[in-house]
């Protein structure tokens, strides 16, 4: 079988631990044997982030900007015991953090449905998007603590000479005080970004606020989506047969849990970092979570799993043992970047490719053969190498020879 030609680059992030072992694996078994693509590359192990003073991983995100796609694996964000281990010269900003910033998008985390691995939510049977609005609020806030009685004043300094202060609260005693904001222009990105997915998925979108409280500041994400929505997407949503909704968040969680699946969830920054375990969790495996970030114009998009390094097999692995390490996740990291670059491309040879491999990994597990993650999800702890669950290279395999057949190699 010839290689599938691939027109322009995609950008390649390389993490750290146990998913950087991974993620060589899958290049090399998966994905470089069947697809002739330019790979731009850029090491994102911590001690080369340390190396450049984090200098590679703005070169990382700059290069997803000029070529549209970026496919990352996880890496370490340092804490003070990191520092020590890898001998830092500084706390490193989370790198996932530096790219939402720059590229200013949408974080859409998906489950990956897999029939025999049971669900703590029985009735979702098909994906739940979540929406997560990457920007401001707790995340850039400023908080701080306070001493003794006294009062609390939040200021507004206008450009042209304009004063808004109000007084927040007396306090009588010690205390806690934050300020947080958010912009109308990233909340417009934000609202574009999901109304364009749930588009591509012909599902609909429901926003999520509390804006019965926070009536002026949540109520400007209700107020800017629906204008977004009237002015920009509504023609196009009628057409597709989709609609969108806001609600107040207390219902829509209650909602979330009762329905079956297949709609897009808007989330405000913090709601969709909680929200979104929560999904994956519900699914059964944080191990079976892709995770997306899309620009507001849908033009750049940076795929990752959604979970962390596996630090504990990597210990393992360094002393010579076998893991059973879930590479899912990492595969549909590059299954879902190299998709976006078809699309981009109009090459629906690749997004084909795409599918297949995404569908061999889910019939792989429910054909019985799995990593030991997911063994304990179907059968509890009690499990065994060889009658319950593979090894990673022994699984990854077994990907490979079901993704030969299908491919009809």
């Amino acid at each position: 079988m010839a290689k599938i030609k691939v027109a322009n680059p995609v950008v390649e992030l390389d993490g750290d631990e146990m998913t950087r072992i991974i993620w060589k694996f899958i290049k090399d078994k998966l994905i470089l044997p069947y697809i002739d693509v330019d790979i731009k590359y850029f090491d994102l192990g911590v001690e080369h982030r340390d190396a450049t003073n984090d200098q590679v991983t703005v070169d990382a995100v700059n290069a997803i900007k000029e070529h549209g796609v970026g496919i990352k694996c996880a890496t370490i964000t340092p804490d003070e015991a990191r520092v020590t281990e890898f001998n830092l010269k500084q706390m490193w900003k989370s790198p996932n953090g530096t790219i939402r910033n720059i590229l200013d998008g949408t974080v859409f985390r998906e489950p990956i449905v897999i029939n025999n691995i049971p669900r703590l939510v029985t009735n979702w049977d098909a994906p739940i998007i979540v929406g997560r609005h990457a920007f401001g609020d707790q995340y850039r806030a400023t908080d701080f603590v306070t001493k003794g009685k006294g009062k609390l004043t939040i200021k507004f300094e206008g450009e042209d000479g304009q004063v808004i202060e109000h007084e927040v609260y007396n306090f009588k005693g010690d205390g806690v005080a934050l300020a947080m904001y958010n912009t109308d222009e990233s909340i417009r990105g934000f609202a574009r970004s999901c109304f364009n997915m749930a588009l591509s998925k012909k599902w609909p979108l429901y926003l999520s606020t509390k804006n019965t409280i926070l009536k002026k500041y949540d109520g400007r994400f209700k107020d800017i989506f629906e204008e977004v929505y009237q002015n920009e997407f509504k023609a196009n949503f009628d057409a597709a047969g989709i609609t969108y909704e806001h609600r107040l968040i207390d219902d829509m969680v209650a909602s979330a849990l009762k329905w079956n699946g297949n709609f897009v969830w808007a989330c405000k920054n913090y709601d969709g970092d909680v929200q979104s375990d929560t999904v994956a969790q519900g699914f059964g495996s944080l191990g079976l979570m892709t995770s997306v970030l899309i620009t507001p114009d849908g033009k750049t998009m940076e795929a990752e799993a959604a979970h962390g390094t596996v630090t504990r097999h990597y210990r393992e692995y360094q002393k010579g043992r076998p893991t059973s390490t879930n590479p899912i996740a990492s595969i549909f990291a590059w299954t879902r970047g190299l998709a976006f670059r078809g699309k981009l491309d109009g090459n629906q040879e690749l997004i084909n490719f795409c599918e297949a491999l995404e569908a061999v990994c889910i019939e792989t597990v429910e054909s019985g053969k799995m990593t030991k993650d997911l063994a304990v999800c179907v059968h509890g702890n009690n499990v065994s190498h060889g009658d319950h669950y593979l090894y990673t290279e022994e699984f990854l395999d077994a990907l490979d020879a079901n993704l030969q057949t299908k491919l009809g190699k």
